[in-house]
């Protein structure tokens, strides 16, 4: 009888973190949550969670005791309101680059040997993504290194963190780079909301007839890929011999004008965009997903359409509730 995996899901409270953990358990393996706060919307799939903080050296040592696998997407984070004001970049850099180093050396001293780390598209150069219709993506159009914002910075810094440990310590580790991930169970309020949700919120709480504001003109481009597919993308990465950093995204790119209209034909209201000056990023920013098809011989195929359903649905429910 072969051993039950004992994983450690490190920001299981979080978006993503909640929904893999979900997955790692149905599939048998034995789950340990770490966060600051437990999921929000609904209870933890997990058998433990460990409420603390994990920039606090004795909570990681705690929490990788007796773990064979770490799947580490703990960070300070949130959408472009929070990302791109430059009013949250000590924080940004100081929480999630001391939650890596924590959670590797503490998982090294513990004997965990394998680690998979979740970057960001964020890490690629602004200087390649200044066409909205034709961003660059490529993994390996990283370097020269210039990514737009801080956070970006640190998602750089900690995948070079993981890559030295893996040369230094014989740790096996996976790093993917992902893009604008959304679906039920998000943030979708208080400024820390990615793009889908907060458009989601904003068409479900207007009235038929009424506006909505857009930062920016709205025709920066953008790839969203839905929770589902993003956890199905981890999960074969750290099945595979391949160690990344490579796309787990879309390639379906859409206009932030394009996905309120989507949005609003879901809800089937008609509202005025209304265009404020806000946070918005890069102009073009799209998956590249060659490497992953070639390496794992799979890519997300969902359409952006059927998530955005999915998602509208469950946030004009919590607009209902709120």
């Amino acid at each position: 009888m072969t051993k039950q995996k004992r994983v450690l899901v490190a920001g299981a409270g979080g978006f993503i973190g909640s929904h893999l953990a979900r997955r790692l358990a149905a599939e048998g393996n034995w789950v340990r949550g770490a966060d600051l706060k437990s999921p929000e919307f609904s209870p933890t799939a997990c058998h433990d969670f460990v409420v603390g903080d994990l920039r606090d050296q004795a909570v990681a040592a705690r929490v990788v005791e007796g773990i064979d696998e770490v799947y580490q997407l703990a960070a300070d984070m949130g959408g472009a309101g929070y990302i791109f004001t430059g009013e949250h970049d000590a924080a940004v850099l100081h929480n999630s680059a001391t939650i890596n180093l924590n959670i590797l050396e503490a998982g090294r001293l513990a004997g965990v040997k394998k680690f998979f780390y979740s970057s960001s598209a964020c890490i690629y150069p602004e200087r390649n993504q200044l066409d909205p219709n034709n961003p660059i993506c490529s993994e390996e159009s990283a370097y020269p290194a210039a990514p737009d914002s801080e956070y970006g910075w640190e998602k750089l810094f900690s995948e070079r963190l993981y890559f030295a440990y893996a040369r230094n310590y014989g740790i096996e580790v996976h790093v993917a780079r992902f893009h604008n991930i959304f679906g039920p169970e998000g943030t979708w309020r208080g400024g820390r909301e990615k793009a889908p949700a907060a458009i989601c919120r904003k068409v479900a709480e207007a009235a038929d007839g009424s506006e909505m504001e857009i930062w920016g003109d709205g025709e920066q481009t953008r790839t969203f890929l839905y929770v589902d597919e993003c956890v199905e993308g981890v999960r074969r990465l750290m099945e595979s011999d391949f160690a990344g950093p490579v796309n787990i995204g879309s390639e379906e790119m859409v206009t932030i004008n394009g996905l309120a209209a989507m949005a609003m034909e879901i809800a089937g209201k008609k509202l005025a965009k209304k265009h404020i000056p806000g946070p918005q990023g890069v102009r073009g920013r799209t998956s590249d997903n060659r490497l992953i098809l070639e390496k794992l011989g799979w890519q997300p195929t969902q359409t952006l359409r059927a998530g955005m359903e999915k998602t509208y649905a469950w946030i004009a429910e919590q607009v209902r509730q709120a």
